[in-house]
């Protein structure tokens, strides 16, 4: 598998324990890249992608995200493959679950990139979800207000299908 780039606010501190399991669990070359500070040649580098995006409000994208983007919009992301995780509260906001993964999804696709590490929509609870395409979402969905005790089996079978997805 080549180097990965987990990309993510160091900023937040429930992402950034996430974010050690998935990189204990991946093994390898993994490098973890503060989004706050990233340019776009610290994101062009790598051929295989996690990107941490939580949601926001009513289902918006991080503002480090917001401002991250632009610097990134004209890039190719053919030949790069993408994975996706963040966070919401399913019960909070059921209309608008983990949306911040969903757009992130699209701006990806956008561009080229590849989205890998779909997971299952079973054992949530919620209305809509711009990350939901059928039965799936677009990456994976973590509720660490709701279901905390579930996120670290959700972590290690994502990681393990990542293992498989990613070159």
């Amino acid at each position: 598998m080549e180097k990965t780039g987990i990309f993510y606010s160091f900023r937040s501190a429930k992402t950034a324990q996430q974010v050690k399991k998935i990189a204990k669990l991946l093994g390898g070359e993994v490098e973890t890249v503060d989004v706050d500070i990233a340019t776009s040649s610290d994101f062009m580098k790598f051929t295989n992608y996690i990107l941490a995006v939580p949601t926001w409000f009513d289902g918006e994208l991080p503002t480090y995200w917001d401002e991250f983007l632009p610097s990134i919009e004209d890039e190719d992301l053919k030949d790069k493959q993408f994975a996706i995780f963040g966070g919401g509260d399913q019960k909070g906001y059921p209309e608008n679950f983990v949306d911040g993964i969903g757009l992130m999804a699209e701006f990806i696709e956008q561009r080229g990139g590849k989205l890998v590490g779909f997971t299952s929509t079973e054992g949530y609870d919620f209305e809509d979800s711009l990350a939901q395409r059928g039965d799936q979402f677009v990456g994976l969905a973590l509720d660490i207000e709701n279901q905390a005790a579930l996120s670290n089996e959700r972590i290690e079978e994502w990681v393990k299908t990542l293992k498989k997805e990613f070159k």
